[in-house]
């Protein structure tokens, strides 16, 4: 590969707008939009609207269904979601790239972590500026610049923004893997590291509730009468965090209960809510079966035990399309004198879903920032423009064939 004239002013007119880059994610991450706050999801969802109608078609929202979630009471709800937002242009060309990103974060409404400020190290602190307002702002000057070479005509692409990332993609996951099927390649837009260091392999994820119901009852009256919810899910915890250590690759994170009454009244109702990380099927079917033998712990007379949830995202290992795919990347960072190298990550993401769908992709071309799903959220604010480079100089070599990107997806067939 080689660095032609044509591609290089691309590249220029990105590093000419690099301020804009920064300063529209500034402004979208001054908007609240943690996962459940509908407002300022919605808010978010008409800035990004009107920021991506430059492109050469129209976005469009994608209705989402509601995901069924435990309350803490032990009831079923529903929790609405806003619709993702989709820019799909030239669908008709002969190679296809599937983008996405999400516009919720992991801030609530009343979070005291609001706004964008700049660091003494010049870095920019704020709530989504790395994951993903960041990353979103990154498509939109990658393929703005894209527009603009000679060969974008060979290459069409499909833009996905999800409201749901965060919570696990309970909603837009369908939408994932239909977008999946068909493209040749993704690109995803959570964070690299500090450094620029791309996620590979990712291990997969599942996240459960465990509903046990008891019997109310007088805690002096009457307290034989009773049967204690709350010490029947400590005991399925119990069981549950037994389960870590003995399997590699394998973890178990008990995050919550809910439950409990006043000091005078036996618990009728808890909720054991947990994670589950897993390297691949086997050592998901292992966890199921773990995870079923734990909740007998909490059985008893008087007491059911209920199973809620479930695996979100199937693990995504490092194959021979992948490989392919991350070299191909590495030799386009090398022409504008960024070394790209990668390592395992037992987080996940939308990559995980594409992954599942048949899609080879790389889900971290985002800034470089860290401290993600914290108070010191970061970002380097020279990373912006220098993703938005790389990516545009990826669809510009897939547009010119010198990425393959149908061979790319032909290698997933050896998974």
């Amino acid at each position: 590969m080689r660095l032609s004239p044509e591609e290089k002013a691309v590249l220029d007119s990105i590093a000419e707008r690099g301020s804009a880059i920064v300063d529209r994610a500034i402004a979208w991450s001054d908007v609240n939009s943690g996962s459940r706050n509908l407002d300022g999801l919605n808010a978010v969802r008409g800035l990004l609207k009107d920021a991506f109608a430059v492109l050469p078609t129209e976005p469009q929202d994608i209705p989402l269904a509601a995901s069924i979630e435990i309350a803490a009471d032990g009831r079923e709800r529903e929790q609405p979601h806003p619709p993702s937002l989709a820019v799909i242009v030239r669908p008709e060309a002969a190679t296809q790239v599937v983008l996405t990103g999400h516009y919720d974060t992991v801030y609530p409404a009343d979070s005291r972590f609001q706004t964008v400020t700049t660091r003494p190290d010049g870095a920019l602190h704020g709530p989504g500026i790395a994951d993903m307002k960041g990353g979103i702002s990154v498509i939109l000057a990658a393929l703005e610049a894209f527009e603009a070479s000679p060969v974008a005509a060979n290459l069409g692409y499909r833009v996905l923004i999800s409201p749901d990332e965060e919570i696990g993609s309970l909603a837009s996951g369908p939408v994932l893997t239909e977008f999946g099927r068909l493209g040749h390649v993704g690109l995803t837009y959570e964070p690299a590291l500090s450094d620029g260091t791309l996620a590979g392999e990712r291990k997969g994820s599942g996240n459960f509730h465990i509903r046990v119901t008891g019997r109310a009852a007088h805690a002096g009256r009457d307290f034989a009468l009773g049967r204690n919810a709350i010490t029947a899910a400590a005991r399925i915890a119990g069981a549950l965090d037994a389960l870590n250590g003995r399997r590699d690759g394998v973890t178990l994170n008990i995050a919550r209960i809910d439950g409990g009454a006043p000091l005078n009244m036996v618990p009728d109702i808890a909720v054991v809510r947990f994670n589950v990380r897993f390297s691949d099927a086997a050592a998901a079917a292992w966890l199921e079966a773990g995870v079923k033998a734990a909740m007998a712990a909490g059985e008893g007379d008087g007491l059911s035990v209920s199973l809620h949830g479930g695996f979100t995202r199937a693990a995504k290992p490092f194959n021979a399309a992948q490989a392919e795919l991350f070299g191909k990347v590495r030799e386009v960072g090398a022409l504008i004198g960024q070394d790209i190298a990668w390592k395992p990550s037992g987080g996940v993401c939308e990559g995980n879903n594409l992954f599942a769908a048949g899609l080879p992709n790389v889900d971290t071309l985002g800034v470089r920032g860290g401290d993600i799903h914290s108070e010191n959220e970061f970002a380097w604010p020279d990373s912006f423009a220098e993703r938005a480079q790389l990516s545009a100089l990826i669809l510009m070599k897939l547009a010119a064939g010198e990425i393959d990107a149908r061979g790319v997806r032909a290698l997933m067939e050896t998974r």
